[in-house]
Formats: C-alpha cells, sequence, structure tokens
C-alpha cells in the first residue's frame, strides 16, 4: 500500500502560555498543502509484532530512538496485535521546517494500518493514538484546515477560502529545532482572536496575523527574514514563517517568479 503524506503551512501562530505538563499552548490555523513525501506500507503476515523501517531522499536525522512511523505502528499492535509490516519512506519535505512533515508520515502510517488490516477505527480513535508521539500529528488524519488549539492537538474546523490565490513555499535548508524556536519565546495572551483575524481579507492579515516564532528565529537566521521581505516585495499579498521554521511562504493574487538560489527548496501552488 503507498500514500502520499503531505505538509501543513500555519495561517498565524501565538504562543499563549507554558503549560504545567512543560509544553507550551499555542493557537494557530492549519491549513493543509499538496507538497508530499511518498509512504509504502508492505505487510508479512508470517508473523507479528515487527516493524521494519527504512528511508531514502533527504536524510532524516537520528536520535537513536524509533521513527514516529515506527512507534505508531507499535501504539497500534500493542492495542491491535498486528501483523509485521515493512515501511518504507521516501522523504520529499523538508525536515526542521515548519512544515509537519514527519507528524504527516505518522498519521499516514496510522490511517494505512486501518485500513490494511480491517480495524475500522473512528476519526476520533485514531486521532488519540497519533497525539501520543507528536502533537501536530492529529490534524493530518482529517486533513483540513482547523484552529488548533492546546498543543496542536485539540481541533476545530475552519472554514477558510483561498481560491484561485497562489501560494509560494520557500524552504533555505535550515533545520530549526523545537527547542531552540522556543528559547526565545516570551508567551502572550493576543488582544484579537486569531479566528477574527483570519476571516478578514488576505490584504489584511500583513498587519495583524503573526508567527511568534519569527522574533525568536529571525534574529539568528537572517537569511528567513530576507526571504519574507522578499516575498513582499514581489508582491506577496500576506508572507509568513510557518510553524516554527524554517520556511517561508507567501500568498500572491498572480503566479509569482523566484530565481532560484543553490541549497533553497521551492514549491509554486495555485490553490483551489
Amino acid at each position: 500500500m503507498i500514500s502520499y503524506p503531505n505538509a501543513k503551512i500555519n495561517f498565524g501562530l501565538n504562543v499563549i502560555r507554558k503549560r504545567a505538563d512543560g509544553y507550551h499552548a499555542i493557537e494557530s490555523v492549519f491549513y493543509p498543502v499538496p507538497w508530499r513525501d511518498i509512504l509504502e506500507i508492505v505487510p508479512e503476515k508470517a508473523r507479528k509484532g515487527k516493524v521494519t523501517f527504512t528511508s531514502s531522499g533527504i536524510a532524516i536525522p537520528s536520535d537513536e530512538k524509533p521513527n514516529l512511523c515506527e512507534r505508531v505502528y507499535q501504539l497500534m499492535h500493542d492495542e491491535f496485535g498486528l501483523f509485521s509490516v515493512k515501511i518504507h519512506l521516501h522523504k520529499i519535505v523538508p525536515i526542521g521546517a515548519g512544515l509537519g512533515g514527519g507528524s504527516a508520515d505518522a498519521a499516514f502510517v496510522a490511517t494505512m494500518l486501518n485500513e490494511m488490516f480491517e480495524l475500522e477505527l473512528s476519526t476520533e480513535k485514531l486521532e488519540g493514538i497519533v497525539s501520543k508521539v507528536g502533537s501536530d500529528c492529529p490534524f493530518f488524519i482529517q486533513n483540513k484546515p482547523a484552529f488548533v488549539t492546546g498543543r496542536g492537538e485539540i481541533l476545530e474546523p475552519f472554514e477558510i477560502n483561498l481560491a484561485g490565490y497562489w501560494l509560494m513555499l520557500i524552504n533555505p535548508n535550515i533545520h530549526i529545532g523545537t527547542k531552540e524556536a522556543y528559547a526565545g519565546i516570551r508567551p502572550s495572551l493576543p488582544k484579537t482572536s486569531l479566528q477574527e483575524l483570519l476571516h478578514k481579507n488576505v490584504s489584511d492579515w500583513k498587519t495583524s496575523v503573526s508567527n511568534d516564532f519569527e522574533a525568536s528565529v529571525f534574529p539568528y537566521y537572517p537569511v528567513i527574514q530576507e526571504i519574507k521581505e522578499q516575498l513582499y516585495a514581489q508582491g506577496a499579498a500576506y508572507a509568513s514563517m510557518t510553524g516554527s521554521g524554517s520556511t517561508l511562504f507567501g500568498l500572491f493574487d498572480k503566479e509569482p517568479k523566484w530565481t532560484q538560489k543553490d541549497g533553497y527548496q521551492t514549491k509554486i501552488i495555485q490553490l483551489s
């Protein structure tokens, strides 16, 4: 079985407070975008409980812990006694880039195993399973625009119409770890609801919708700030860093042009 886990971007990201469990409470709108990895799962029905994980494409940093895909399999095997599987991930979505690629891979493993082994698990059950391996993972179960709160795992459907806009994504091949990004954050309550701000015209977002991580990331990585400025210089109606970085995106009324720079990954998509 093969699937194509997609990335996401953030429209606004407010870090509200640090929680008692050590995590931060946030609010943001997650929006799925078609920048995709390739994921294959092959069952081995001669035995149970073993997962073999391999990858190609972009190298996945090793922290000597099981990959998120492996962890999802293990959680589901522990509960449902799954046959062994081989998982191969061809990594295309940049890593440590604020695009949620690893979270998407994990969530897609859960939905694929659910289908492959005919578990008939509900959306809520799948979201609960993947929330144990990553805060952003539950979003990719339904994979629809959502207003997110808590650690990022509490989802509320969010209607947003961007049909006709062009989306440009630029990743300067800089890996920013979550811990590094949070180091300079000062949590605070926003003065105006993000939901209210995002229901205004996109042209109004520039002065009202922000990503709190920009204040902590830009001073250490000026090139990321420069890309945002270049997006506006080229006519973006709105530009922002996504997640905790390092990817920038711009929304354009017309198809944008970009002079490719060595080491940068760029994606241009017309939204529908």
